[in-house]
């Protein structure tokens, strides 16, 4: 008996560093990166702790709402807390001057109330071995608040053995939701976001369903399957949340051209007003002045009545002294 005992804890030692894990989201290496932990629920956080998984797990950093947080000495001056003092449930962690080093295994461990433990699982992968999504084989627009379902199938109408679905980032991927039929076990994702999917047995099309999407719910979505005939095939689905903007985004430029439409009215009205008063006052100038003429003209003709050498009166004649025109005075006796 103690000979089974020892065997079975040297078997232990020899196969549980090839225990296969699961990992929640796939980061690309990069020189300042960040992993991302956001708790979904609205428990209560109590406490958490980073680790690093190699052979034995190697804590990073723990935090505690009432103690704050401790960065330990091999990763000071290199990690640190994101957003932990803006909300309580967002452990993320980020990292200064990342290397080859840093490629592994993470875990984000939190310990809440009422519900428990709470893990999920980061990979962090060089630039080379990071997946591009390649273009999409559709599209989808929709507007914010709407529950959207993407679905993919196979070309054939076989049965499906294996599902996965994934959000595509450029500097990330996150894993939805993973089904294995054959076995029957279904993982699903730490992913920070509700998503409704289907996993039976004996399915032939897959689907996941998002309620109430935001702007951040766009992006790029990967559906890989195995069908029972062992056939595997991928489609990559774009996701537009336009925020409102498709259905609104014409109202600022109509009104925008109501009211340069209505300026540009009053301008032309003001200049036509101000024209043809313009005209009027000319009209009244130009009457005035031949009015003004005629009116001179009779005055010169009434103010000179002799001719311009009168004959030298005798003695005791009235002489009569002519005045320029503008001048409207009496007449002079000599």
């Amino acid at each position: 008996m103690d000979h089974l005992t020892l065997l079975l804890a040297i078997l232990y030692v020899y196969t549980a560093p090839c225990e296969e894990i699961f990992w929640d989201t796939t980061v690309k290496l990069a020189k300042n990166m960040t992993l991302e932990c956001v708790y979904p629920l609205a428990d209560t956080v109590t406490q958490m702790e980073w680790f690093k998984i190699k052979m034995e797990r190697e804590s990073m950093a723990i935090f505690n709402p009432a103690f704050h947080g401790i960065i330990r000495e091999a990763y000071t001056d290199r990690v640190y807390f994101s957003n932990h003092t803006m909300a309580s449930n967002d452990m993320t962690l980020s990292f200064h001057n990342a290397s080859e080093a840093d490629v592994g295994f993470y875990s984000c461990l939190l310990h809440t109330f009422p519900h428990g433990t709470w893990e999920k699982v980061i990979q962090v992968v060089p630039p080379d071995n990071f997946e591009d999504a390649g273009p999409p084989n559709s599209q989808m627009v929709s507007e914010p608040g709407k529950n959207i379902t993407l679905t993919c199938e196979p070309r054939e109408n076989h049965l499906l053995e294996e599902v996965s679905w994934e959000k595509i980032q450029p500097q990330q991927i996150d894993l939805l939701i993973s089904c294995n039929l054959s076995q029957g076990r279904n993982y699903t994702s730490k992913y920070p976001r509700q998503i409704l999917s289907n996993c039976n047995k004996g399915m032939k099309k897959a689907f996941v369903t998002m309620p109430n999407v935001i702007g951040s719910d766009s992006g790029l979505y990967r559906c890989g399957f195995k069908a029972s005939t062992g056939e595997k095939e991928t489609f990559v689905m774009r996701l537009t949340v336009t925020n409102g903007e498709t259905k609104n985004s014409y109202i600022p430029f109509v009104a925008g051209g109501a009211v340069l439409l209505f300026l540009l009215v009053i301008l032309i009205t003001t200049i036509t007003v101000i024209t043809y008063k313009r005209k009027k006052r000319q009209q009244k100038r130009g009457l005035f002045k031949d009015v003004w003429i005629t009116q001179n003209r009779a005055t010169n003709n009434y103010r000179n009545p002799f001719p311009p050498n009168p004959p030298a009166g005798g003695a005791g004649e009235d002489i009569y002294v002519n005045h320029p025109v503008f001048c409207l005075g009496p007449r002079a006796r000599v």
